[in-house]
């Protein structure tokens, strides 16, 4: 079917007068957006179902929606027979997200499905957590993280509070696109909705706070800038840090104000040090110690603190990670809680020094495919056996025991304040602790290369890089020479030397490549699931002794990421 027919399915009765009208005017105008509207159907990535708002298969709007939950329920229908089913829902900031949960949960009560309805916007991590606690069957949340303003979102969570993963996914997914769009229920019933609020928020952080502090040292004295850069955080985080005994807190108010255009910034992604310019700006002005900064749906974290030579630097996520895992193991030795039978996650496209950190303190790191859910996952399948102490990813994601079984922005900032305040009350500051864990296991560095094409034409071009990078990987990276290639679509790893293939099948297939040359150099590459992006995750390692040494290597290692990038011609 060409995808000017896909589009004239869209006028018929099925679809109300204003999706017919707009779908009318990009055939007549033989529009672009026509294309890339019509193409293909919205796929589940590593976050769900996530694409530009408007008409059409390839967007996000009330029908692929309402396809998507109308699957769902029939799903759970057949998981829960005989069963009450209750799914919690939430939303981000972000345009039409309001009018969105309510429409799913529309669909839901259609059902007969009781649904749970956040009355504004809450935080994903409060959505996970609220599964658990309120016994709830599923979870849905309306949010597309740190994306563009013209783009939303729709992730669904089982009911141990992870993401879906096999065999639900794909289950569901078969069921949604079996369901014809004229067979979508939306006449809902609100009677089946129970409405939340404030009152959850309160044993949401109570939560956090019980599982994310250890010591009560320094905080009266920890000067913390915090933004929400127009996210839902604005909810919940002042509030658990006023709770947890944090004195000292500016926010960035302009910043405190959610809006789904994000308007004092290019991208509301913590990642990006632009992101956080106003909060560093105030930072100068306060003499904070510690800058923090969350996403649109809260689950993400940016963090900047006090460098060697006093100025407020935005560490990576895998910087961050590395400081909150090893305190917290420490804490958990120092409590005599480590028995051997204990695990942390991490995944495949983050630093291999959480293996390291793993073996120090007597404890097992997992590692899984790209995405909290295959953290969730393992939580999952080692209850009973393993008791799961943290987790986290490169991408700016943490998670600090198993009460939230996704990223969570909240327990991690806990966390992340109380060893700056206990650093502080000591002496010295948090970068200052990060490199004497490097002098201790040794020093990782990464960089990530993002390669955005957009449209159908751009995913062609990202497909065939992909293709290009698999039947010609490279032999040398920054002058030593690849050893090692595993190939997770393929689930083999290919060893250079000994021309030697073994069979991986510990982690589900994915469209991943790994390279590992012979000085501990690391390249992962993957397409993204979620947006039109390549990307290439660099990492290189070196031995540091003193703080003074950490600034040369430091220099040699950002070098040498850029030969990295050179020999893979990555401009």
């Amino acid at each position: 079917m060409t995808t000017l027919e896909k589009a004239k399915l869209w006028l018929s009765d099925t679809f109300d007068k204003e999706t017919r009208d707009a779908v009318q005017t990009l055939i007549d105008s033989n529009s672009p957006d026509l294309e890339d509207s019509f193409y293909r159907e919205l796929e589940f990535g590593t976050g769900g179902m996530r694409g530009v708002m408007g008409v059409g298969t390839n967007r996000l709007n009330k029908y692929t929606l309402g396809q998507a939950t109308q699957g769902l329920a029939n799903y759970m229908l057949q998981q829960f027979k005989g069963e009450e089913i209750k799914v919690a829902i939430a939303y981000d900031v972000r345009h039409n997200s309001k009018e969105f949960g309510k429409l799913v949960a529309d669909v839901l009560t259609a059902n007969g499905i009781k649904v749970l309805l956040f009355k504004d916007h809450r935080p994903t991590p409060e959505l996970s957590f609220t599964v658990r606690d309120k016994k709830c069957n599923g979870g849905i949340v309306l949010t597309a993280s740190h994306n563009p303003p013209e783009y939303n979102g729709y992730k669904v969570y089982w009911n141990d509070g992870a993401q879906i993963v096999p065999p639900h996914d794909e289950a569901i997914i078969n069921e949604v696109y079996s369901v014809k769009f004229e067979e979508i229920k939306f006449n809902g019933n609100d009677d089946l909705i129970e409405w939340i609020g404030e009152e959850q928020d309160d044993v949401y952080i109570d939560a956090c706070i019980e599982n994310s502090t250890y010591q009560n040292v320094g905080k009266e004295n920890l000067n913390i800038v915090f933004t929400s850069i127009h996210g839902t955080t604005y909810t919940t985080i002042p509030k658990a840090l006023e709770k947890a005994g944090f004195k000292k807190v500016d926010l960035v108010k302009e910043q405190m104000i959610p809006s789904g255009n994000f308007t004092t910034v290019e991208s509301p992604n913590p990642e990006e040090p632009a992101a956080l310019e106003m909060a560093m700006d105030l930072a100068r002005i306060t003499n904070a110690d510690i800058v923090i900064g969350t996403d649109p749906d809260g689950d993400r974290l940016g963090i900047a603190v006090r460098n060697l030579d006093g100025e407020m630097q935005l560490l990576n996520g895998n910087q961050t990670n590395t400081i909150l895992t090893y305190y917290i193991l420490n804490e958990w030795r120092k409590q005599g809680k480590i028995t051997g039978k204990e695990f942390i996650g991490s995944t495949i496209v983050t630093s291999d020094i959480f293996f390291d950190i793993a073996q120090k303190f007597g404890v097992e790191c997992k590692s899984g495919l790209t995405g909290f859910k295959w953290i969730g996952k393992m939580i999952r399948e080692a209850e009973g056996t393993q008791k799961f102490v943290c987790g986290g990813e490169e991408s700016f994601g943490f998670m600090t025991g198993d009460f939230v079984r996704d990223k969570d922005s909240c327990g991690s900032i806990l966390v992340a304040c109380e060893i700056a305040a206990w650093c502080k009350a000591n002496g010295r500051t948090m970068y200052q602790y990060m490199i004497e864990i490097y002098e201790d296991l040794g020093m990782y560095y990464e960089g990530l290369v993002n390669i955005v094409r957009k449209g159908k034409e751009g995913a062609e071009k990202i497909q065939n890089m992909m293709k290009n990078f698999r039947e010609n990987p490279p032999k040398e990276l920054a002058g030593s020479l690849v050893e090692e290639v595993k190939d997770f679509k393929e689930q083999t790893s290919f060893i250079v030397s000994k021309n030697e293939t073994k069979v991986m099948n510990d982690i589900p297939k994915s469209n991943v490549l790994i390279y590992y040359t012979q000085d501990g150099t690391k390249v992962c590459v993957r397409p993204s699931g979620t947006e039109p992006k390549i990307k290439f995750y660099i990492s290189v390692k070196d031995t540091v002794t003193s703080e003074a040494d950490f600034k040369d290597k430091l220099k040699s290692l950002e070098a040498k990421i850029e030969d990295v990038r050179k020999d893979l011609k990555l401009e």
